[in-house]
C-alpha cells in the first residue's frame, strides 16, 4: 500500500488547527455556562427573609431565676411567690423557678439544681444561713448572685446596702443591677484535731464537707458564737436583732481564754481573749461598724481580738467601737492579713454568719478574691449592667 508522506510543516499546520477549534469550543462553553447560572440564580436562591422564618415566629426564651427559699421564713408562702412572679413578668423574665430548702439541705443541693437547670441567676430567699449556704455553690461559676430579705439579719444584703424590707424592689435589683465581685471567705477546721467537736447537721450536702466553710461576712469564736448559738429563733422573729441583747448579757463574763494568731504565716500574737471575729464586711446587727476598714472587695480578712477583763473595760471597748477606733490596746487588738491561723487553748464554740458548725481548737482562715457575683443596685439605683 503506497502513503503519502507528510512534511513536518504541514503536521504543525493540523496541530494549531485542533488547538485553535478546543479553545474556540471552551470559551463557548464557558459563556453559556455563565449566562445560564444567571438566569438560574434568582430562582434558586431564597428570599432574604425566608432565613429569618422561625425566628421572628418564635422568640428567644427569655431569661430565667431560681430562687432557693427557706419556707419557714413566710407565712404566707404562696403570696410570696406571687409577689416575685409579677416582679419577673415586669421585667420580660420568665416565671421563678422556687426550690425550698429542708432541715437537711439548707441550701446546697437546691443551688446545684439551680445551676444544672440552666439559670440565669440564682437568689436566696432566707436568712443568712441560706444566704451562706447559696452563695457558697455559686463561687466561682460566674452565676450571678441575688440576695433577697428573707430573715433577722440580712447582713450581706446591709453591707453591700441592698433593699433589706421590701421584697419587690430587692428583687428588682437582683433582675436588673450591675454585678459586683466580692471576696468569699473559707473556714477550715483542723482535721488533725482528733477532738473536734462538728454541729450536727452542719455543712450537711455542701459540696466542700463538713471541716471547710465559706462565709461572706463574719466569723468567729468564744463569745461571738456562744451568743449565736444561745440565741433563741422565736425571739429573733419576735424582737428582730435586739433578741442577741439577753445572750450577750449572759455570756460577756464567761473565762477568757488563751489565743495565738498567726497572720500570712508570719507575724504571731497570743493573748488572752473571750472572741475572735474574723471579717469580710465590717457591719454587724445593729448597724454597728465593727470593722470600719474592711471591705467586701479588698482581698483581705479583718481580725479583732477582744480581752475585756471586766465591766469597766468592755465600757471602754463599746466606745472604741462606737467612734470606730482603730488603736491596738490591751482590750482590743486589730489585724489584716489574706490568711491566718488560729489556736485556742482549749475547745470553743465556732460560728460562721451566724450558723454554729461545731467546737474547735485550731482552724485557718483564707481570703479568696472576688469569687463571688453578686447583683447591687446601679449607679443610678435600678438598671444595670
Amino acid at each position: 500500500m503506497y502513503v503519502a508522506s507528510v512534511s513536518g510543516e504541514t503536521w504543525t499546520y493540523i496541530g494549531i488547527g485542533v488547538a485553535v477549534v478546543f479553545a474556540i469550543a471552551g470559551a463557548v462553553l464557558l459563556i453559556t455556562s455563565r449566562d445560564d447560572g444567571r438566569q438560574a440564580r434568582p430562582d434558586s436562591r431564597p428570599a432574604r427573609n425566608s432565613f429569618r422564618q422561625g425566628a421572628d415566629d418564635q422568640p428567644p426564651p427569655k431569661k430565667r431565676v431560681a430562687v432557693i427559699v427557706n419556707p419557714t421564713k413566710f407565712e404566707d408562702l404562696d403570696e410570696t411567690r406571687r409577689t416575685l412572679a409579677a416582679v419577673c413578668a415586669e421585667h420580660d423574665w420568665d416565671e421563678p423557678l422556687m426550690l425550698e430548702t429542708t432541715v437537711h439541705d439548707v441550701g446546697y443541693g437546691q443551688t446545684r439544681q439551680a445551676l444544672e437547670e440552666g439559670v440565669d441567676l440564682v437568689c436566696a430567699l432566707g436568712g443568712d444561713g441560706t444566704v451562706r449556704a447559696v452563695g457558697e455553690e455559686l463561687i466561682g461559676t460566674g452565676t450571678p448572685f441575688g440576695l433577697l430579705p428573707g430573715g433577722t439579719g440580712n447582713l450581706l444584703a446591709r453591707n453591700l446596702e441592698l433593699p433589706v424590707d421590701d421584697l419587690g424592689k430587692a428583687m428588682a435589683v437582683a433582675l436588673t443591677g450591675r454585678n459586683r465581685r466580692i471576696d468569699a471567705a473559707w473556714m477550715t477546721l483542723d482535721p488533725e484535731d482528733d477532738d473536734l467537736v462538728l454541729e450536727e447537721g452542719a455543712g450537711e450536702n455542701s459540696s466542700s464537707g463538713e471541716r471547710r466553710h465559706a462565709f461572706f461576712v463574719m466569723a468567729g469564736l468564744g463569745l461571738d458564737a456562744a451568743i449565736m448559738d444561745s440565741t433563741s429563733e422565736e425571739l429573733k422573729k419576735r424582737i428582730g436583732w435586739a433578741a442577741y441583747v439577753p445572750s450577750g448579757f449572759a455570756h460577756w463574763l464567761t473565762d477568757r481564754f488563751r489565743v495565738t494568731i498567726t497572720c500570712d504565716g508570719g507575724d504571731t500574737e497570743t493573748r488572752r481573749a473571750r472572741m475572735v471575729v474574723i471579717g469580710n464586711c465590717g457591719k454587724i446587727t445593729g448597724g454597728i461598724d465593727l470593722m470600719p476598714e474592711a471591705e467586701p472587695d479588698d482581698g483581705l480578712l479583718d481580725i479583732i481580738v477582744l480581752s475585756p477583763p471586766g465591766v469597766a473595760a468592755w465600757a471602754s471597748v463599746a466606745a472604741r467601737v462606737v467612734t470606730r477606733s482603730d488603736r491596738t490596746s490591751s482590750t482590743l487588738s486589730r489585724s489584716r492579713c489574706g490568711a491566718a491561723t488560729v489556736t485556742v487553748d482549749e475547745h470553743q464554740r465556732v460560728q460562721v454568719d451566724g450558723d454554729i458548725i461545731g467546737e474547735a481548737s485550731r482552724l485557718s482562715v483564707e481570703i479568696e478574691p472576688r469569687a463571688l457575683i453578686v447583683r447591687t443596685p446601679s449607679a443610678k439605683g435600678g438598671a444595670g449592667a
